[in-house]
């Protein structure tokens, strides 16, 4: 018994310690650790013992083992019931499958029998339920994608109080009834949604509770962290910094490569702490995520890269083969489809001025239009008779009272602006008949409230193309027009200058009794231009004839049996589309009754149409599915509605295939209270086209409109399919009625010459009709393209004699001539060469889970360029109230949705808060607006998620290798198939003279701004402090001694002390007194590290590095001894140390690479000499010569030029240490002005100092007497490739001082050799070419000219020093590479360094950086390794010794970007505001993927100055890295990347 109760323990306790496991993972505070802890570990806590009745448990067993029993044989009787239902239905679909099989053609197209039933398998939210189960199939997998960490002032600033929600009127305009892919009245879809979000929220990952440290990023799952703790990696000893002082940023930590022996160190269970690839203690957070995203791309979806052939060079990207599956058109080539003849009615007008005299005449009190205010109430009743008058008074006013009467500023045919608001019908009518009559073109526009209104720029320049003057305008909108100070209305920017005159009856002259307007017959003369906005943002206008005007008006009559005095209800744009063509034109043509309901009332009341249409009693009403979907959600509140007399519903968007589930869902609603099903419209149009098709209203309710259920995949490869068994992905299509009276259709392929498909393909839709647009103005060339198209049959020839018009819809034409539409052009995005329509994207994005994290119909969808393919954009609005987590899961849900139901991925994802996204006048999202502050990063969304791995699928083939010159050719000669081995070198160094030690002494004269010094005060102060180090330092020859100066003379005096001592002096930069904890770490690392036996610094110093704050630091009782040297002995040494072999150690280069890695250079008494005779002879240093240094003394050649050159050459030198130039940045230059200095060094970061500070002072400077014409080499000292926008613009900036461009040159060092190049005095010019970053991918080196794509331009790196020689090796094989490689650059010269001096002494690594030899070729020869790469060139210049000039290029890369776990991570500093930071995010991917084919796979956006940087300007990725890992960056934003 008591083992049994053993067994029955011991799984609460594993589960117990499982809870307490996942809790420890977990990113919470203490508080809420304690209080998940004891929720989860509750139920297995101990309690106190409980007595039990054990009759009483007797009997409560009883009881519940007869009511299993009940259960199971209830439980039987219903699967019983069931059975037989089933079987029912098996009997049923056999006897339906026994009935003969429909025609193949009618197969694909189902139409409803009856309004009563329905099939369920053409229902309109059938998208809805499968997107829901698309993601309940994901359920069980768990999104392995990491929250972006984003800083906590952004989540505060992007909270809730911060916005007011975005009108619920804000439909979208272009998009139409983008939000309606689900009914949200549908009683039978409630239960099942809300049992598929919580199988979806089951199915998440949530564990990212809110985490209190600075990020403000989430905790990722434990289990990942766990797979990293438990990984196995190297660990080195975390180093300190010997980065650039900051006082306000956090520690930067620089990881010296000292030790190469790994240390074991134990794991534990606990992930709270993990270490990364250096041993360095981490959150978990930053590192877990990362490991998330690494397993979200195990299995990446790019397709496997063929093997081809890259001529000349060119980069090819991976095209996307064709799938040889892909579904293919079968059907017959379809046959034009001819509309019914238009019907020829004895009392049509001839024109439609002619309808407007007949009716104003003849029934001038009938009501023509009917305003409303904002309450719903009539405003104003406008007449026949009124309109008829006031329109011959507009047409008067503007012939004869614009301009004067010898020079009219309007004449007949020229055009003019119609600019009124959307709630002011009556004045835009009686205008636009105005224009009519006085026969002047109308151009309507909307009301341009700002300066800076979306696409308002676009409309100024159609008016301009249309030679616009005079803006035609009521009383009210001239008054709400923005006003300039003198109360002019400002010339908004694009627009051309207007004249703006008030049509308002009150401002009109009336016109004489004689004068009456022409009206003639309808004729080709251009009636009105209709505005349209392009898919890229350009506006064109479209002309429409007054022919074309009055059989368009003439065919809707005949198409919607229009008849006198009938009542509409207009809900739409008055000014175009179809709200111009019913509610302005044909209206008049049959003298119906017009009610108009502005934007500014359905904002207030959505059901205020409804309630018109029973008011009135009217027949027929135009809306969007928009306005349906709105009265649905309002419908409630209201009981007394009555629809029965509404006789025809036209739906305006009714080409948007989405419009047919608001269709559906607003007939299911008010089906009872009289909506006839057949009253339901929808149309088809263009601006191009006008109407192209409309479903007639009939009284036959027993014929049903037409449906198709069409396969996605289908659709994608432009190919027609019913739905397969799956009904996943599937688009339910509605007829939008037949060809319109009198035209003829067609349907073409929409890519390429204008052939015609075959019966089952999708293609544009083209009209021949009279009643179509003319042209678009003023371009003909797209006119052509457009309205003059003539489509031709598999065999070539053209179908008709008569151009047909393209309607910019996707379609096809089923069975009876009923015509289908599956999309736009404008909104067709091809990914891949698969065709996704951007009104599908959004109800998918919708159907997620829709009204509770974005508004409806504020969502966006576009697709951008991105490497040669097209790459989809969602863009929506999120609800405030909605958490950065709940956001977060959408957004992945979003994705995954789209990714099962369209099979294609989403590039980017992105939240803006609400009311951000530019409007169109109607409130609907202005789609090219929102592209463009996209692509120029000026979207400010709140939320960010990129998917390129899933995306991209092109990205080139791995880099290839190169065939190299073999140890044959070698053999033969350097020339071999045109190709020169890549080599070259400087002049000869000549015969070292083997007295240079004792000439240093003999020539000095070292001075700077405060202080100077002679060769002679030198000498002794050097013998003074040799004296110090013997005596109280007790040193013996050899010993390392660390000098802590600040930039000096005392450093200068310090080292050549050591130098008289038989010392090795190491110089060491000092901690910075206001940042102690962040720079003497690294102090104290050089002191151990380099073994050093004492440390000299100044009095200052030196009690700095005993100090409290110190010892807060480091163990300060762990110095070795330290000296001041501000107290010398006065007496001389016994007698001075001179090295017995030159080979002897002269002293130790200490400095950090940009990989991080710390190294000590040993400089021996030989190489020292020849570095100083090389620069003597390149820079023509001569006793009379006076250099100006502006660089930091401590390392590199820095250091050579600071100490040691003026001392053997015997120049003069100004010192200027750049600390000083952050208090004054005009020092150096104010320096080398002075003293007339002809050469001056100086460090980028000292130019960047310069061109920022004195870049707006040059006049001033000038005032001062600052003259740098003497100046002739101005040289960059730096390890990397010459920066040239820096130094271009440097040489721009101070040319107007004297400064000529050719001054400016640059150097190039390295840890080997710290001085390879250096512009001379004599020699060429330093060269720039431009080569093809595609072929230095393949190490290649392809010259292009400048400007080119691709390109890269790349500056000479200085001339070769004399004693250098350089080779190009590859840095794989070893061998010597040719004059068109790029490869590694390897250098052989007597001031090479020695070796590195390391702690543990790696051999390996010595000798494969200072004592390599080539593989083939001159295999003697000792080179020493740069570790960069780069290219020589033989230019057309020449040198000195009348040879023609080899340049050096080198091409590394300098970025602060660094690899981690295969991922590429990019870190950006962001000037701007914070609100900015996530408009990087995929402006960095974009540019990283177009220029370097690269997949960015996280992008960290921090503050200024938070990049590491050393004393040589470089950015130390490493350091960044280990900061980035150790979540010590403080980042804005974290992104991760999909």
């Amino acid at each position: 018994r008591h083992v049994h109760t053993l067994r029955l323990l011991s799984l609460p306790t594993e589960r117990c310690f499982r809870a307490f496991c996942l809790v420890s993972r977990s990113d919470i505070t203490q508080k809420g650790y304690e209080k998940k802890r004891s929720k989860l570990l509750g139920a297995y806590l101990p309690h106190p013992p409980v007595f039990v009745n054990y009759c009483f448990l007797d009997c409560v067993c009883f009881v519940l083992l007869v009511c299993i029993v009940l259960y199971v044989f209830f439980l039987f009787f219903v699967l019983l019931f069931y059975f037989f239902i089933f079987l029912h239905w098996l009997e049923a679909s056999m006897a339906h499958e026994r009935r003969p099989p429909m025609a193949p053609s009618a197969s694909r197209y189902h139409r409803r029998r009856s309004s009563g039933t329905r099939d369920e398998r053409y229902r309109s939210d059938v998208h809805t339920e499968a997107v829901q189960a698309a993601l309940a199939k994901h359920k069980e997998r768990k999104m392995a994608v990491p929250m972006p960490s984003k800083r906590r002032s952004l989540v505060v600033q992007t909270s809730m109080d911060a916005y007011t929600p975005p009108d619920t009127s804000s439909g979208s305009e272009e998009e139409g009834g983008q939000g309606e892919g689900t009914p949200t009245s549908s009683q039978g879809s409630v239960s099942m949604e809300h049992w598929i979000s919580r199988a979806i929220h089951q199915g998440s990952t949530t564990s990212s509770s809110s985490s209190s440290t600075q990020s403000g990023g989430s905790g990722a799952a434990g289990r990942l962290a766990d797979v990293l703790a438990q990984t196995h990696v190297e660990n080195h000893s975390a180093p300190p910094d010997v980065t650039t002082y900051t006082s306000e940023h956090p520690v930067q930590v620089e990881r010296p490569q000292v030790s190469t022996v790994p240390r074991t160190t134990p794991k534990y269970g606990n992930a709270e702490l993990m270490e990364t690839g250096d041993g360095v203690p981490v959150s978990s957070r930053v590192s877990a995520k990362i490991q998330q995203l690494v397993n979200t791309l195990k299995q990446p979806r790019r397709p496997p890269l063929r093997e081809f052939f890259v001529d000349d060079f060119e980069e090819l990207l991976e095209v996307q083969q064709p799938d040889p599956n892909q579904p293919r058109p079968e059907g017959a080539q379809m046959v034009t489809i001819r509309g019914e003849p238009l019907g020829v009615v004895t009392n049509w007008p001839p024109s439609l001025e002619a309808a407007l005299q007949r009716w104003g005449t003849i029934s001038p009190k009938a009501p023509c239009l009917t305003t409303m205010d904002t309450n719903g109430k009539p405003l104003y009743v406008l007449t026949y008779g009124k309109l008829w008058s006031r329109s011959i008074k507009v047409a008067y006013n503007i012939l004869h009272k614009l301009g004067t009467k010898q020079e009219p500023m309007v004449r007949p045919g020229d055009r003019v602006a119609l600019v009124f608001p959307n709630n002011d019908p009556a004045a835009f009518m009686v205008t636009f008949y105005g224009c009519l009559l006085a026969e002047v073109v109308p151009v309507p526009i909307e009301v341009p409230l700002t300066r800076k209104d979306a696409g308002s720029q676009q409309i100024g320049f159609l008016l301009g193309s249309c030679g616009v003057t005079v803006a035609l305008t009521s009383d009210a909108c001239h008054k709400g027009l923005p006003k300039g100070p003198t109360g002019e209305i400002p010339q908004f920017k694009g627009w051309p200058k207007l004249l703006w005159f008030v049509t308002e009856s009150k401002h009109l002259s009336k016109p004489p009794r004689d004068w009456f307007p022409h009206i003639k017959d309808a004729n080709n003369d251009t009636a009105y231009i209709e505005y349209k906005t392009c898919k890229d943002g350009s506006v064109l206008g479209v002309t429409v004839t007054r022919i074309a005007l009055l059989t368009h008006c003439q065919a809707l009559t005949q198409s919607c049996g229009y008849t006198e005095a009938e009542i509409i209800v207009n809900v739409l744009d008055f000014k175009k589309d179809v709200g111009l063509w019913h509610g302005i034109l044909t209206s008049v043509m049959n003298m119906m009754h017009v009610i108009s309901i502005p934007y500014s009332l359905m904002k207030v009341n959505p059901l205020s149409w409804i309630q018109k249409v029973c008011q009135y009693k009217a027949k027929v009403a135009c809306v969007k599915s928009r306005d349906m979907h709105w009265a649905l959600v309002a419908h409630r509140d209201q009981r007394d509605i009555n629809l029965s007399s509404l006789r025809m519903l036209v739906v305006a968007d009714g080409s948007n295939p989405w419009s047919i589930s608001s269709c559906d869902a607003f007939l299911n609603v008010f089906q009872s209270k009289g909506l006839r099903p057949e009253v339901i419209c929808p149309c088809a149009s263009s601006t191009e086209a006008l109407t192209v098709a409309i479903r007639r209203p009939t009284d036959d309710s027993n014929q049903p409109p037409g449906r198709g259920v069409l396969s996605m995949q289908g659709l994608s490869h432009g190919v027609i399919r019913v739905d397969s068994e799956e009904r996943l992905s599937v688009l339910t299509v509605q007829d939008v009625g037949t060809v319109m009276p009198g035209a003829l259709m067609c349907v073409v392929k929409a890519e390429g010459v204008p052939q015609l498909c075959r019966t089952d393909e999708i293609g544009e839709l083209c009209v021949c009709s009279i009643a179509t647009g003319m042209s678009y103005y003023g371009l003909s060339g797209m006119t052509k393209n457009t309205f003059e198209v003539f489509p031709m049959s598999s065999s070539g020839a053209p179908i008709s004699e008569y151009p047909f018009t393209r309607t910019g819809l996707l379609g096809f034409i089923g069975p009876g001539g009923l015509v289908f539409v599956s999309g736009k052009m404008d909104g067709l995005m091809v990914v891949s060469g698969r065709r996704h329509n951007a009104d599908d994207i959004v109800a998918t994005a919708l159907a997620v889970e829709p009204m509770k994290f974005v508004y409806r119909g504020r969502i966006a969808v576009f697709s951008v360029t991105v490497l040669h393919d097209e790459r989809i954009v969602v863009v929506a609005e999120q609800r405030p109230d909605s958490t950065e987590e709940d956001s977060f899961q959408w957004m992945s849900r979003v994705l995954q949705a789209i990714d099962s139901i369209h099979n294609v991925g989403v590039f980017c994802l992105a939240l803006v808060p609400a009311n951000t996204l530019p409007k169109t006048p109607l409130g609907g999202i202005h789609l090219s607006e929102t592209k463009q502050l996209f692509l120029e990063g000026s979207l400010h969304p709140c939320n960010v998620l990129m998917c390129p791995h899933t995306c991209v699928t092109n990205l080139p083939k791995p880099r290839q290798k190169q065939p190299e010159i073999g140890p044959a050719s070698v053999m033969v000669g350097n020339l071999v198939s045109g190709k020169r081995i890549a080599q070259a070198s400087g002049r000869d160094l000549g015969q070292i003279e083997d007295n240079d030690q004792a000439r240093k002494f003999l020539f000095l004269s070292e001075g700077a701004v405060l202080s100077s010094l002679t060769c002679l005060q030198l000498h002794k102060r050097a013998e003074k402090i040799a004296t110090m180090l013997m005596e109280r330092g007790h040193l013996q020859d050899g010993d390392h001694v660390a000098l802590v100066y600040p930039p000096g003379i005392d450093l200068i005096a310090a080292f050549y002390g050591c130098l008289y001592a038989g010392c090795v002096p190491i110089t060491v930069r000092p901690p910075h007194p206001q940042n102690i904890a962040t720079t003497l770490p690294t102090v104290k690392m050089i002191v151990e590290v380099s073994r050093s036996a004492c440390v000299m610094t100044s009095q200052v110093i030196s009690k700095l590095l005993k100090s409290k704050e110190a010892s807060a630091a480091v163990d300060v009782r762990t110095w070795p001894p330290v000296l001041d040297t501000d107290d010398l002995p006065k007496k001389k040494p016994p007698q001075l140390y001179k090295p017995s072999n030159p080979d002897t150690l002269a002293y130790l280069d200490f400095s950090v690479s940009t990989t991080g890695m710390l190294a000590g250079v040993k400089m021996s008494h030989t190489a020292t000499s020849a570095f100083c005779r090389s620069i003597k002879l390149q820079c023509e240093l001569y006793p009379s010569r006076e250099v100006a240094i502006c660089l930091d003394p401590y390392c590199g050649l820095g250091f050579v030029l600071w100490c040691l050159c003026s001392v053997y050459s015997g120049h003069q030198s100004i010192l200027i240490p750049p600390s000083e130039l952050e208090v004054n940045p005009a020092l150096w230059l104010l320096a080398v002005s002075q003293f007339r200095v002809r050469d001056t060094f100086c460090s980028y970061s000292v130019m960047e100092l310069c061109a920022k500070g004195l870049g707006l002072q040059t006049e001033s400077l000038k005032s001062r007497g600052l003259d740098l014409s003497r100046v002739r080499t101005c040289v960059v000292v730096a390890e990397e490739r010459p920066r040239i926008a820096l130094t271009q613009s440097f040489s721009k900036l101070f040319k107007d001082l004297g400064l000529h461009p050719r001054a400016v040159s640059t150097s190039f060092g390295c840890r080997v050799n710290l001085a390879i190049c250096l512009q001379g005095t004599s020699g060429p010019d330093p060269t720039t070419v431009y080569v093809d970053m595609r072929a230095l991918r393949h190490d290649r080196v392809r010259l292009v000219e400048r400007g080119s794509p691709h390109s890269l331009p790349l500056m000479e790196s200085g001339k070769i020093l004399p004693g250098v020689r350089i080779i190009i090796a590859n840095p794989e094989t070893k061998g010597p590479l040719g004059d068109s490689h790029l490869g590694e650059i390897w250098v052989h010269c007597a001031h090479n360094g020695s070796g590195y001096f390391t702690v543990y002494g790696d051999e390996a690594l010595q000798s494969d950086h200072f004592n390599s030899h080539l593989s083939f070729g001159d295999t003697q020869t000792v080179w020493a390794r740069t570790g960069y790469l780069g290219f020589l060139r033989r230019t057309e210049l020449t040198d000195a010794s009348g040879e023609r000039h080899d340049a050096l290029y080198v091409s590394i890369m300098e970025c602060a970007v660094f690899p981690w776990t295969n991922l590429l991570v990019v870190v950006v500093e962001l000037e701007g505001s914070e609100q900015e930071a996530l408009d990087l995010v995929p402006l960095v991917t974009n540019a990283v993927l177009e220029e370097h084919y690269l997949i960015v796979g996280v992008v960290v956006v921090v503050d200024i100055g938070v990049i590491p940087i050393n004393s040589r300007g470089e950015k130390q990725r490493m350091h960044l890295r280990d900061g980035f890992l150790a979540d010590q960056l403080d980042p804005i934003y974290v992104a991760y990347n999909m």
